[in-house]
């Protein structure tokens, strides 16, 4: 029988939104008597802060630039955020959670929001591929472990 005295930790979107969305597409009209041979570059982001005991906002920031040759066609600049509340996580899940499985909740908003800025741009649809949250999470943390270890060291 198990235990029913046992916390146990509660995890809830209270809210996603977009905080901050930016679109430049400085070359046009040229732009779009180009051939369209476009060169992308996405870089992806994220930070979360504490707002209340629980609550905490994530906050995904998603850049992408676009060229045709020597010619920047677009920069888009999503913001995707959400509110989660992370009841009686333990700090290692909360980090977990807030590092990895929080920016896969926002990712496929901040996809949508991407594509319909180009869009509405005049541009072609842009279809951002999947990104694993999971291993970005890892990669970071054994980034932050072999900094701490080469402080430790230089000691």
């Amino acid at each position: 029988m198990a235990d029913d005295s046992q916390v146990r930790p509660v995890f809830q979107i209270q809210r996603i939104y977009v905080k901050d969305l930016s679109f430049e597409a400085p070359n046009t009209p040229k732009t779009f008597r180009e051939p369209w041979k476009p060169e992308v570059k996405v870089d992806i982001d994220t930070k979360n802060e504490a707002v209340e005991n629980d609550i905490h906002e994530v906050v995904l920031k998603v850049t992408v630039s676009v060229s045709l040759g020597d010619s920047k066609a677009f920069i888009v600049e999503a913001h995707q955020a959400g509110l989660f509340t992370l009841k009686d996580f333990p700090e290692d899940a909360r980090d977990h959670a807030l590092g990895s499985m929080c920016p896969n909740i926002l990712y496929p908003y901040a996809r949508e929001t991407v594509s319909d800025a180009v869009s509405r741009g005049g541009f072609p649809q842009l279809l951002l591929a999947p990104v694993n949250f999971e291993a970005l999470y890892m990669q970071k943390k054994g980034a932050q472990r072999a900094k701490k270890d080469a402080e430790k060291a230089g000691k």
